[in-house]
């Protein structure tokens, strides 16, 4: 009897150490789990060359999508690692995991919906038709028949021109950075090209694109916008700091100091 009740209080001082020793584990990974959170330092793409949203200064990057960034980071307390890189690469850098997130004026689209997943709209911008500023013969959408269009690769823009092709007979040229299409119009390489109208207006406006004018400001019926991206299914804390961080910003007056610096 007395074998049996030294078995049975062994079997239960053993069970008490295994729940102790499972609580502390518990205990553990949840202190792990919270400081692995608050030491994230997320990786996010803008586009290394897209004035005003993008573009290095003196070693710096600065522009709306850098500095609004910025501020929404420093309202919700998240760390990042800027990765300024060729827009074309961005997207498949979210969905193969290589990015946590991108704010690189990327219009939200369906299509882009199928791989990832986007803020609330941040900025509105459209597709303008841009020539050099001694071509006459666009003035106007059909204007661009028979012409050669100049593209970003990845872009709205390059979409458009692809649905469009067979309609208008275009041919269509590709550059990997904006610098590239532009330099191609305004040396007479290309008839037009198609650019978000923010940036454009902007290039043209501070005399870094005199050679180019806007001929077509939007060739859409209603004007896309730009959208902070996740990959599908993946960093929604990160999402939902960025959605909450711009309410915060528009509310507080900075969302408005920082865009009219750019107009």
């Amino acid at each position: 009897m007395k074998v049996k009740k030294i078995m049975a209080a062994l079997a239960v001082s053993a069970l008490a150490v295994v729940m102790l020793a499972g609580c502390g584990s518990t205990e553990k990974e949840s202190a792990s789990s919270t400081e692995s959170s608050a030491d994230k330092v997320y990786t996010i793409a803008c586009d290394a060359k897209y004035a005003p949203f993008s573009m290095e200064v003196d070693g710096k990057y600065k522009g709306i999508d850098v500095e609004l960034l910025d501020a929404i980071a420093k309202e919700e307390g998240f760390k990042y690692n800027l990765k300024p890189m060729d827009f074309s690469g961005i997207i498949p850098g979210l969905v193969s995991g290589q990015l946590d997130g991108a704010i690189a004026g990327i219009t939200i689209t369906d299509e882009r919906k199928k791989t990832v997943d986007f803020s609330d709209a941040y900025i509105k911008s459209g597709s303008s038709i841009v020539v050099n500023k001694d071509n006459t013969s666009i003035n106007k959408l059909a204007d661009i028949t028979g012409k050669t269009v100049a593209v970003k690769k990845g872009t709205t823009g390059a979409k458009f021109v692809e649905d469009n092709k067979d309609k208008y007979n275009l041919n269509i040229t590709y550059y990997d950075d904006s610098p590239g299409m532009m330099m191609a119009v305004a040396n007479g390489n290309a008839d037009f090209l198609l650019e978000d109208y923010p940036v454009i207006s902007y290039q043209i406006k501070i005399g870094e694109q005199a050679k180019l004018r806007v001929a077509v400001e939007d060739v859409n019926d209603n004007p896309p916008q730009y959208g902070f991206a996740v990959k599908k299914g993946s960093n929604a804390d990160l999402l939902k700091m960025f959605n909450e961080g711009l309410k915060k910003i528009k509310d507080n007056g900075t969302y408005d100091k920082i865009i009219k610096q750019y107009q």
